[in-house]
């Protein structure tokens, strides 16, 4: 049984230490000198405890620099002011306002300039509304369908058949422009179902992109093979900022100084995460699961990184902090069903779970006991904080998530003990509970803060879409092989056994190109369920994509069954220096 969760940002009302989503440039020398402030009083904190909250002495866990003077917090001011002029007159030039958004993106420092990209995409989709259909330039036309998409706006994909000649087929003299292939193929990933004309695009940009590399030098080939391996909309921005290419089109005189300010904003970020940790290791020290319950995983930084890629503004550590306790809470649960409990111990915390009582927990053996009150005072804590924050008290839902998530566990456990698996469609439904993705999207939802209503709740209480896809997302990705279950020797089936058995002479192959197909097909809901008009709020939305995001990084395993990905993008949003174990 796998699980995973997610999250991710927007800004919140009550913003913790770190930088909040900043509107008004007076207050960013204050917001920055309080960070500054926790910096250096935490930098001493970090190398004196860093070992003892570390599962292991491998963790050499540093801070990157080892205070943050006032110079730096100066000069990071007058950068973010300086950039926000620029900014301020690139608005009135719709080419470059275009790629300024998207450098801006891919750089993961959106949080900064909000309100100006508002105002530029809102200008882009009168441009688009106004010209559709007339566009002659592929780059500059594909790039704002792209941006349009991506923040929710539901334009057309048929802006690109004027790209077409009169046999309907993409016009080749196409492929005599790079850029222009480039961003038709990043396009293509914002499709939505029944819109063939960006699966054509796809494969036309893909097939000429691939010819071309032969044919140039190895930074500009590796870009591009760069771009059709890890597509913009379905990676992680901080992860890939480092294959921003320094030739953009255009003129672009603006680019050296916003690559200079999201340098100075990498290191203000990877200290507040490395604070962020102290808290989570303090935490998960003082629980003491790790040591009462020797069967389940002990990876605090592993089960943190899914909150920090996906809670991306900085303004968030509260938001980072507390989720990571419910991630931890289903990694452990997870554990218990897959190689520990037997069914009827299982089914008695199953039980408990529903009860939601302390007394329901008497008849469990200790481990169990131990694991059910863990959960009961996290779950009641966290409501307790939502309930002080914003007025709502969710402990109904996230009951209700936690029941179901455990209802979900114990039937794969009575599936893997009687031998008889399921069929296809009843394993992916209730795998779009049992990934575990659904209650971590519960909390994340009430712990943002924003959008909460009843229609919103109880719309969120019956796992929508939005959260079903990203499900369906990771339990397929795990269910291809990547993911050896992390050396756990308990029984865990997979959908392509449970489709093979379904279909008698499927091949492997040819289960998990199907397997392929529906995690594009999920993809395509999830990017329906994030257009406008939504119940959801933005900061709810960019959440969702980012756990999708997030799931080839958590689930690809090399021959050593180690996850490289992971660890690369740890070491380069957290760590200065780490020789990583087995993840």
């Amino acid at each position: 049984m796998s699980m995973a969760f997610f999250c991710a940002s927007s800004s919140s009302s009550k913003p913790q230490n770190g930088f909040k989503n900043i509107q008004n440039t007076e207050n960013i020398t204050s917001l920055i000198n309080d960070t500054c402030m926790q910096k250096a009083q935490g930098s001493s904190i970090a190398q004196d405890q860093a070992v003892n909250y570390f599962p292991t002495e491998d963790y050499n866990f540093l801070p990157e620099y080892h205070s943050s003077t006032d110079d730096f917090c100066v000069e990071y001011v007058q950068k973010l002011k300086k950039f926000k002029n620029i900014l301020s007159k690139l608005v009135e030039d719709p080419f470059e306002g275009l790629n300024v958004v998207d450098a801006i993106l891919r750089l993961g420092i959106e949080y900064h300039f909000q309100e100006e990209i508002e105002t530029i995409l809102k200008r882009q989709y009168m441009i688009f509304s106004a010209h559709a259909g007339h566009d002659h330039d592929l780059y500059e036309a594909a790039l704002r369908f792209r941006l349009l998409r991506q923040d929710g706006y539901h334009v057309s994909a048929d802006v690109f058949n004027n790209f077409k000649n009169k046999e309907g087929n993409f016009k080749l003299e196409l492929g005599e422009h790079i850029s222009g292939l480039m961003e038709l193929y990043e396009a293509s990933e914002v499709s939505i179902d029944h819109e063939d004309i960006l699966i054509e695009a796809k494969d036309f940009s893909r097939h000429l992109l691939e010819a071309n590399i032969k044919h140039l030098d190895h930074q500009h080939a590796r870009f591009i093979l760069n771009t059709l391996e890890h597509p913009y909309h379905k990676s992680l921005p901080r992860f890939m900022a480092k294959g921003l290419p320094d030739n953009f089109e255009g003129a672009r005189g603006w680019v050296k100084h916003l690559q200079e300010l999201a340098k100075m904003d990498f290191k203000m970020v990877q200290s507040i995460h490395q604070q962020e940790l102290l808290q989570i290791f303090k935490w998960w020290k003082g629980l003491g699961l790790a040591k009462k319950l020797n069967f389940a995983r002990d990876q605090p930084l592993k089960w943190y990184m899914w909150t920090a890629a996906c809670l991306t503004d900085p303004s968030l550590t509260y938001q980072r902090v507390e989720l990571t306790k419910p991630i931890a809470m289903v990694y452990v649960i997870d554990d218990m069903f897959d190689v520990y409990g037997t069914l009827d111990e299982l089914t008695l915390f199953t039980n408990a779970v529903n009860r939601w009582e302390l007394s329901a927990s008497e008849k469990l053996p200790d481990p169990l006991k131990i694991c059910f009150v863990a959960l009961y005072d996290i779950t009641n804590e966290i409501s307790y904080k939502v309930y002080k924050r914003t007025g709502w008290n969710p402990i109904d839902s996230l009951k209700k998530a936690w029941a179901r998530l455990c209802n979900a566990f114990l039937l794969e456990a009575q599936w893997f003990a009687s031998g008889n698996l399921p069929k296809a469609e009843e394993y992916m439904k209730n795998a779009h509970v049992s990934t575990g993705l659904h209650v971590v999207l519960v909390h994340k939802f009430f712990l943002l803060g924003e959008g909460i209503s009843k229609e919103t709740v109880d719309l969120l209480d019956n796992n929508p879409s939005i959260t079903s896809s990203i499900a369906t997302i990771l339990r397929l990705w795990d269910d291809l092989g990547n993911a050896q279950d992390e050396d756990q020797n308990g029984h865990d089936g997979s959908y392509i056994e449970c489709y093979r058995k379904e279909h008698q002479g499927c091949s492997v192959e040819d289960a998990k190109s199907h397997v392929i197909k529906m995690i594009s097909n999920a993809w395509k809901q999830l990017n329906k369920d994030c257009l406008n008009p939504n119940p959801f709020p933005a900061s709810f939305i960019k959440a969702s994509l980012n756990a999708a995001r997030m799931v080839p990084l958590m689930y690809s395993y090399d021959e050593k069954h180690r996850l490289p990905s992971l660890e690369e993008h740890m070491k380069s949003l957290i760590l200065k220096s780490v020789a990583y174990k087995k993840m």
